[in-house]
């Protein structure tokens, strides 16, 4: 197939991506509910306690049955990492190489069934849940080229200037030990799989821990890396809540963390870190509150494209979506028309089907938060120009679902403009001119992704000025969404990301290793 999936490509895929997913479909859906173990030591480990999983599309469907893991698994995961980590460490970098290659060629094999289970847990349509597979195989794969392309990350020093002596210095990236990764709901198979690929291909040895409305998903992950023949303790898949066995594998007994996730519990983990009796790297990729800026320059028809699927794309549950958007006023109401007509033409419903775009929401309290939102707009002067309402009635009182939503009006001082509220509502302002707008833009804590629709000269003006690690300018497929890795290598500045490093860029795999001097002086 003559076909490269990634996010920008997915809005006109050929006819056999969509037969192989219906067929991958009806297997998967054939199989719910079985029991799924945890995995320490590339072995099954159950708990006593279980948990349903159940899809967000349906709540009678019961996707699987997973552990409700508790403190005494956390300690059985960091002792067979920590076990494993001299023999993984010191295997040559070549097969470790080889080993993460064939775990993205696993991955691609089958892509279509573990999509299909990702858009049946996660609610995203069945093209966002390909890309989401897809794109966690090209991380890997990419991590590895960087690998091989720096040749292992050793590299010759200068000579000192000695009389009488030869003194060599070699550059030697070594990686830190055991390695936690903390992974969000929203992309469970990409921010799980990146940073893990990143953190097993440089030496570390890895726990994954899932968020739990998503952990049936990341379970099948943990299975591509086991299949493609990791030695044991190498890659340990642990499952249960937060509070407790999550927390309890955030302690010093870890060498590094990589937490994707909001800000508040990024913050936390920052702080409970703090406290080791030396310091770990903990890489955090945070929230956003993405703005779009439209010039009057601006082609308003890929404007209007572009904005859309980046506010409603998983139901606005990225934490790149375009949640703000700021018009200069000459255009204000032709782009406001174009976006209501847009977005009224959404569908929402079972997000298997072909023709839906909107799947649910995650879970219940988004449902609520969703409702809580719109309350507040409300009540704060804006108005609807699109959604503003749950579905009900007939499969939609099975889900969480929420219309797509637009607000006008709603005055810019209110704090929904800088609050992150992860749901598929997008706020609309008139400007002024540019500078207003960046003004706006800028004036928020986070600095993850931005857009912006205008002329050649004021692009250059906008990246310039915009305070974000994803810049995007006139972009038809999305305005603040669509990073590819070895294309937009994402993340964020201030609140938005803690390393200044983009995943899926060349200065990511560093991150995940510190560096040693080797001097020899004969």
């Amino acid at each position: 197939m003559d076909f490269k999936l990634t996010y920008a490509t997915m809005f006109n895929p050929p006819e056999e991506l969509h037969s192989q997913f219906d067929a991958a479909l009806a297997k998967v859906r054939a199989g719910l509910g079985k029991e799924y173990g945890m995995m320490i030591n590339n072995k099954d480990v159950f708990a006593d306690e279980k948990f349903a999983d159940l899809s967000p599309v349906n709540t009678d469907w019961r996707l699987a049955v997973m552990q409700k893991g508790n403190e005494k698994h956390a300690q059985q995961a960091l002792e067979a990492a920590r076990k494993a980590f001299p023999g993984w460490s010191h295997t040559p970098w070549q097969e470790r190489v080889r080993l993460l290659r064939k775990s993205a060629a696993l991955i691609e094999e089958r892509l279509f069934v573990l999509s299909a289970a990702l858009a049946l847990e996660v609610g995203k349509n069945r093209m966002e849940s390909l890309g989401d597979v897809q794109e966690t195989a090209d991380l890997i794969k990419y991590a590895c080229d960087q690998m091989e392309a720096n040749q292992g990350y050793i590299f010759e020093m200068g000579k000192d200037p000695l009389v009488g002596y030869e003194a060599t210095n070699v550059s030697v990236l070594r990686p830190y030990g055991v390695w936690l990764v903390i992974c969000p709901f929203n992309f469970p198979f990409a921010l799980t799989g990146g940073p893990t690929g990143a953190a097993l291909v440089t030496g570390n040895t890895v726990i994954i821990k899932p968020a739990t409305d998503t952990a049936w998903i990341v379970r099948l992950l943990a299975e591509c890396f086991r299949d493609a023949g990791l030695p044991e303790g190498v890659l340990n898949f642990v499952t249960g809540p937060g509070r407790t066995l999550g927390q309890a594998l955030v302690t010093c007994a870890v060498d590094g963390v990589t937490f994707t996730g909001s800000f508040d519990v990024g913050a936390k983990i920052f702080r409970d870190f703090s406290t080791c009796n030396w310091v770990r790297p903990i890489l955090l990729e945070l929230g956003g509150k993405n703005a779009v800026i439209v010039s009057s320059h601006a082609d308003l028809e890929r404007s209007a494209l572009g904005i859309v699927r980046s506010a409603f794309g998983l139901q606005g549950q990225k934490c790149s979506a375009a949640s703000r958007v700021f018009i200069e006023e000459a255009v204000y109401e032709d782009l406001v028309d174009r976006l209501k007509t847009l977005t009224e033409k959404l569908t929402i419903g079972d997000p298997t089907d072909r023709g839906i775009y909107l799947g649910p929401v995650i879970n219940e309290g988004a449902y609520k938060e969703f409702q809580a939102y719109c309350g507040e707009i409300t009540t704060g002067g804006g108005k609807f120009l699109a959604g503003g309402r749950v579905r009900t009635g007939g499969q939609y009182d099975k889900g969480w679902f929420c219309e797509p939503t637009l607000a006008i009006d709603l005055p810019l001082q209110h704090h929904l403009w800088k609050h992150e509220m992860f749901l598929p509502i997008t706020t609309i302002g008139k400007v002024k001119n540019l500078e207003e707008a960046m003004r706006h833009a800028n004036e928020v804590d986070y600095g993850l992704t931005a857009g912006f629709y205008g002329s050649e000269e004021e692009t250059g003006w906008f990246f310039d000025h915009i305070e974000s690690g994803v810049a995007y300018a006139n972009r038809p497929q999305g305005a603040t969404t669509g990073a590819w890795p070895g294309f937009q290598p994402f993340g964020g500045w201030k609140a938005s990301g803690s390393s200044g490093k983009n995943s899926g860029g060349r200065y990511y795999l560093p991150l995940y290793m510190h560096e040693q001097i080797q001097t020899i002086v004969k």
